[in-house]
């Protein structure tokens, strides 16, 4: 089947093993001075090993792989003891892979495994309170949702309460201009060699962004061609490589600038911007820069 997965760039890998370390899975292993992946069956395709890594060898891909396989994850980390079943089961509740989570609670009840189910996130507030079934325990996450911390915030669930002054401001701003100046957006869709590329400041955004900024039109987007992109959910990420690379040389753009989110998995579309300014013949400035996910600037700097 074809799925998303982690893959390795053995090049820059070097060998700190904290992937291997974060992975509760054990997906992961040191070998020859390298992390591997040992076993898609293993291997989530979460991304939360991406985060560990240092120096950004780490990047989800979708290709064939063997499906995901929950009973042999409890199988290879249940000798781990609780501390690392409890991170694992967590983390599949942070990315809300309720199938899953019902999978393994079931394994500990079947294999009576000295695991406490009340340090699960959104475990019953009342200790006296059992859990009869897998299947309650997972109704009752998907009925409440994930309200908890920690974990990879690309998947949980979550509001923002604006203020009131803030709320007022956004009706009295209505009818901003658009400062889209083309058509493709897509980065599959671009042509890296389009006039409005040539000699242009290029933004390449990740496709939350805009959704994510109420000034992202005017404060950034404009005077600037554009390409969307998402790293985790998007297929060939080589071809947005190659259009990159192409938008540098080719087209001779004048500056890179790279919006992400501040989850995990949008990392990789740095990185691709990276990878792409290291093919190239040229270099270009490369702006980064990380939105919250309130829409608010984490981070901004030259790199």
């Amino acid at each position: 089947m074809n799925r998303t997965i982690i893959k390795i760039d053995e090049d820059l890998c070097n060998g700190c093993s904290l992937c291997v370390e974060g992975c509760h899975e054990g997906a992961l292993q040191m070998i020859d001075g390298k992390a591997r992946m040992i076993s898609d069956l293993y291997c989530d395709g979460l991304g939360a090993c991406i985060p560990d890594c240092p120096v950004g060898a780490i990047t989800l891909e979708e290709r064939e792989a063997e499906p995901y396989d929950e009973i042999k994850v409890m199988d290879r980390i249940s000798p781990k003891g609780e501390a690392t079943i409890v991170a694992h089961l967590n983390h599949l509740i942070d990315h809300n892979q309720t199938e899953f989570v019902e999978q393994g609670i079931q394994y500990i009840i079947d294999n009576k495994l000295d695991v406490d189910l009340m340090k699960l996130k959104n475990a019953p507030t009342n200790p006296n309170e059992k859990t009869d079934t897998p299947q309650k325990e997972t109704k009752k996450m998907e009925m409440h949702g994930n309200h908890s911390g920690g974990g990879c915030p690309g998947s949980k669930m979550m509001s923002f309460d604006k203020p009131a002054a803030t709320a007022a401001a956004t009706t009295t701003a209505t009818d901003q201009p658009s400062e889209l100046r083309q058509w493709p957006v897509q980065m599959h869709l671009v042509n890296p060699q389009a006039p409005y590329f040539q000699n242009a400041d290029v933004l390449m955004a990740a496709d939350c962004v805009a959704f994510s900024m109420g000034n992202f039109h005017s404060k950034y987007l404009k005077g600037k061609g554009l390409a969307i992109a998402c790293p985790k959910l998007d297929n060939g990420k080589d071809i947005y490589v190659d259009k990159l690379t192409a938008m540098i040389d080719l087209a001779k753009i004048n500056t890179l600038t790279v919006m992400i989110m501040e989850v995990p998995c949008c990392s990789g579309l740095l990185q691709i911007a990276k990878m792409a300014t290291e093919k190239a013949s040229r270099k270009v400035p490369i702006k980064a820069l990380v939105v919250g996910l309130d829409g608010e600037i984490r981070s901004e700097e030259w790199i």
